[in-house]
């Protein structure tokens, strides 16, 4: 009986491994680009970036899988940052904005926070003598990919690249600009520079 037991349990943590494998390759099956293949990017002396608006499902389902956050309402912005210089950057304190064709400003939404932009919806009583009440919708917002695939670089040594999403509840126009700042010089606190970089 015990050694019915220990195999089963043997063969359940084997699927718990195989389970978690297939999941990390699913999560590593979106892979960016360099900065510079991208037709929206910047280059200041050896650090570089690049950005992309994901509006479309075909551009969305990489990251998000069947989820497009932009059908809800937020605009996920793609940056790729490379340091090719000599110095190490701290990105803890990196900032993101969205400013439309027609200079509206728009601040990102930090990415554990996305969920909370669509309010519960409320609970709907059922008809009968007895109400009842139905399930909650599930809110696609909370969905693991939004937070996992934020930007969440916060050192950058030289050589190394970094990616990942900014959110914006904005809607996404051709010739858009992303602007960042909060860039430091790790060894020193300095901030660096700023970046505009058009959105296509």
């Amino acid at each position: 009986m015990k050694r019915i037991l220990k195999n089963a349990i043997t063969a359940a943590a084997v699927c718990l491994s195989i389970a978690s494998l297939a999941a990390a390759d699913k999560q590593e099956a979106f892979k960016p680009g360099p900065p510079e293949s991208y037709s929206g990017h910047q280059k200041q002396g050896g650090f570089a970036a690049g950005a992309s608006a994901y509006t479309g499902d075909a551009e969305t389902r990489a990251p998000f899988g069947k989820l497009n956050p932009y059908d809800h309402g937020v605009l996920p912005v793609l940056l790729v940052v490379k340091n090719g210089g000599k110095e190490t950057l701290n990105l803890a304190g990196i900032r993101a904005r969205y400013v439309d064709q027609r200079g509206r400003k728009t601040d990102f939404i930090p990415a554990a926070e996305v969920k909370f932009l669509r309010a519960p919806a409320k609970p709907r009583v059922g008809p009968g003598p007895i109400p009842g009440i139905n399930r909650k919708p599930k809110n696609p917002l909370a969905a693991i990919e939004i937070e996992s695939r934020g930007f969440s670089a916060k050192m950058l040594p030289p050589g190394d690249s970094a990616h990942g999403f900014f959110y914006f509840q904005a809607e996404h126009t051709p010739g858009s600009i992303l602007y960042i700042t909060g860039i430091k010089e790790a060894s020193t606190g300095n901030e660096l520079f700023y970046m505009e970089i058009p959105i296509n």
